[in-house]
């Protein structure tokens, strides 16, 4: 399973920022989700955070309380790091001693030269 990590943009209270430390994050490695319950804004919030112990982020509110929910009740689970987004990053979840495991990649989109020609719309 994939989940958005959100909140890149915001500044940590000590290290570096979030979106450098998602720029150092590579594919594969470890992440851990740790809920805030004390958290003003938000007491189901579940921030994400690097293998270096750096905060990457939270999981979007629609997911957290679910996820938050599961690690409260002790269901195993892993993370790790997918990729960056404009967002943020992706996270893939395993559950119950599965591991997770990184999607396969996307083989890249090749550009078609159409000549200046729209094929859909040409005004002749």
């Amino acid at each position: 399973m994939s989940l958005s990590v959100v909140g890149a943009d915001y500044a940590n209270k000590r290290g570096p920022t979030r979106r450098f430390e998602i720029a150092m994050c590579i594919p594969g490695e470890p992440t851990e989700l740790r809920p805030e319950p004390g958290n003003p804004a938000d007491p189901q919030a579940v921030a994400v955070y690097s293998a270096r112990g750096i905060q990457i982020g939270y999981l979007t509110a629609e997911r957290a309380p679910w996820i938050g929910s599961m690690i409260r009740n002790g269901r195993e689970m892993a993370a790790i790091f997918q990729a960056p987004t404009p967002y943020g990053a992706l996270v893939r979840l395993a559950f119950d001693g599965d591991r997770p495991e990184l999607p396969p990649a996307h083989e890249p989109v090749q550009e078609v030269d159409w000549d200046g020609v729209d094929p859909v719309y040409d005004e002749n």
